[in-house]
């Protein structure tokens, strides 16, 4: 073997070789003379590699056989990576023990199969480690807060240890990219918005671009900017960053896919929705290689659904949503799948409201009772033509459906904290402080023990049942507010409630109640004899106040009387007052004294008949 290898060998020593295609065509040559040739095969996989061929590489894997296989095990796992093939490429990558190489195609093979934990994880490893190469270290950077930004995406934010961009991250345009798409997905719209105006200066700014890589490099800012104005309100801005993008231009089929779907949402008036239709429908095929992520892919695909609304193809929404339907869960949080679930209820009630849509929807509530996403949306119609009593209905009997069902998951979707937000709103409405308190009881003794509950809803839930007069609802705020103090202890509102909650059952809270804004600096400023002189008002919520109004009236107030309705007059126009009106008057006319019959005939009769005679 290695009087075989020694003429390549000699061959790459003797020159000076930058050109990988002459690398490429001294391995061949030395091939010819030896197919079993080790080296040569190896030196020409990396030179494939190099230029890109990477099936021609997958191929070269294939001639070499297992003689070679333990060698390239790193680039045959960039080559599957490569062309597509992610779950192998991960797991031969995952297989190649202390080698740096293998940990970066692991975490870009997981990153692209939406494993974001694997890939953060693996990326906070190697940022741990010394960099091996140049510029290593700004490459881990950019990767792992790609992850990051997916973690927050894909709703798994409680596992992104960084939340806020530190200077690092403004100092370079990919950096302060991902810092942006970071505080999207967590809400942060204007933060984003500040974020992406950064990256889009820094990137105008590099000296190490050509203006058609700059071009290229801001092309997915500006939709990222078309996007987060289009959710601000912004629609001056989002028309003029609309004017700017031209999608056929845009090179990647991924970013040209997103492109097309953020101006057509963007635009306030679509004035030929038969046009947005077709622009976003025939779209090039995405290569395998650059497939969307599945929230992006998700989007797009409602918003193709709602286009087809806006061109009235009813029946094949209803057809497409219903087989999606008929794969999923019957009752999910996700909103992928509810809003499916409402895109195809606005099918089947042809985008109408009021009482027409709502009557096209009940009949698959009682198909489908474990909806979430129907049952919302008949809820919304009821609140929208003011029928509050319905739409309180409509959520109490999806609760039910969930209560009573033996699935483990449906017991998460009943009190899902979103679920159990709408709940609250519509007993709010109605001013039904009971009911609130007893959904957030529920809702906290359900999730205290859960290994992740809401944080936020046991707030709520624990603020709630300190404001009750029961002393189980005051047992169950301690001890929800002991459970968020001892998971986090530098929470401000956390504290806060655990003070109050312990406040007349525990004189050992003084180190808790240290913390604590003093109350001196709270009622700094504030002057206690103007606000008694003005008078303190104790306001109640409309629903209290209306609900009140309709129940009561105050004690002092006399009924009054009910105005008599004064008809209007029925005498005739020549009524004279003066005149005796006729006593007969009420008298049908023939048996009226002066009533005389009428015509030749009539009278003849008349005459010729004694009093009471009968004709015969």
């Amino acid at each position: 073997m290695a009087s075989a290898t020694q003429p390549l060998s000699a061959l790459l020593q003797r020159s000076s070789i930058d050109d990988h295609e002459e690398i490429l065509k001294a391995c061949n040559g030395a091939l010819k003379q030896s197919k079993k040739d080790l080296g040569a095969l190896h030196a020409k996989i990396v030179a494939l590699l190099k230029l890109d061929r990477y099936e021609d590489a997958l191929g070269a894997f294939k001639d070499a056989g297992r003689d070679l296989e333990d060698r390239v095990q790193l680039e045959r796992s960039y080559a599957l990576y490569k062309t597509g093939q992610l779950s192998e490429a991960a797991s031969i990558a995952k297989g190649i023990a202390d080698d740096r190489g293998a940990r970066h195609v692991e975490a870009q093979a997981s990153y692209r199969l939406e494993d974001f934990e694997r890939s953060a994880l693996l990326y906070r490893d190697l940022a741990k480690t010394h960099a091996a190469i140049d510029n290593e270290e700004n490459d881990l950077r950019i990767n792992g807060a790609a992850s990051d930004a997916q973690l927050e995406w894909s709703r798994q934010g409680h596992m992104v240890h960084k939340k806020k961009p530190t200077r690092e991250d403004l100092e370079a345009f990919e950096t302060a990219y991902n810092a942006a798409c970071a505080s999207i997905a967590r809400g942060e719209l204007t933060q984003g918005a500040v974020l992406l105006k950064r990256s889009q200066d820094l990137c105008n700014a590099s000296g190490d671009l050509s203006e058609e890589e700059k071009a290229a490099e801001l092309l997915p800012i500006r939709v990222q900017q078309l996007y987060v104005l289009s959710r601000l309100g912004n629609v001056e801005g989002a028309e003029a960053v609309a004017s700017e993008i031209t999608p056929n231009d845009i090179s990647d089929a991924s970013t040209r896919e997103v492109a097309y779907n953020n101006t057509i949402a963007a635009s306030t008036n679509i004035e030929n929705p038969y046009l947005a239709h077709r622009s976003l429908h025939d779209a090039a095929a995405i290569p395998n290689t650059d497939k969307l992520f599945t929230i992006q892919s998700d989007r797009i695909k409602e918003n193709k659904l709602v286009l087809d609304l806006l061109v009235s193809k009813f029946s094949g929404v209803i057809k497409s949503t219903s087989r999606l339907l008929a794969d999923m869960p019957s009752s999910t949080t996700s909103p992928h799948i509810n809003n499916i679930s409402v895109l195809n209820a606005a099918a089947h009630a042809q985008r109408r409201l009021g009482n027409f849509g709502i009557k096209q929807m009940l009949p698959l509530l009682e198909k489908r009772p474990l909806d979430v996403g129907l049952a919302l949306v008949i809820i919304q119609l009821y609140i929208l033509t003011n029928n509050h009593g319905s739409a309180v209905t409509v959520m109490e009997s999806l609760l039910k459906h969930l209560e009573a069902s033996t699935s483990p998951d449906d017991e998460d979707v009943r009190f899902a904290p979103g679920l159990v937000g709408a709940v609250v709103s519509l007993y709010t409405l109605q001013g039904r402080k009971t009911q609130i308190t007893t959904e957030l009881a529920k809702a906290a003794s359900y999730w205290r023990h859960k290994s992740k509950p809401s944080r936020s809803l046991l707030q709520a839930a624990g603020v709630a049942l300190l404001e009750s007069k029961k002393s189980e609802d005051q047992d169950l705020a301690r001890k929800i507010f002991t459970t968020l103090q001892e998971q986090d202890p530098e929470s401000r509102i956390t504290t806060a409630g655990y003070v109050a909650a312990h406040a007349f059952s525990s004189t050992s809270i003084t180190d808790e109640a240290k913390t604590l804004t003093p109350i001196s600096r709270l009622v700094a400023g504030i002057d206690a004899s103007a606000l008694e002189e003005a008078g303190v008002p104790q306001p109640k919520s409309s629903a209290d106040a209306a609900l009140a109004a309709s129940r009561k009236r105050a004690l002092d107030e006399k009924p009054k009387p009910a105005k008599k309705r004064i008809r209007k007059s029925r005498l005739p126009k020549d009524y004279d007052p003066n005149k005796q009106p006729d006593p007969e008057r009420w008298l049908p006319l023939r048996e009226r004294s002066s009533y005389r019959p009428k015509g030749k005939k009539g009278k003849q009769r008349a005459a010729g008949l004694p009093q009471g005679g009968v004709e015969t």
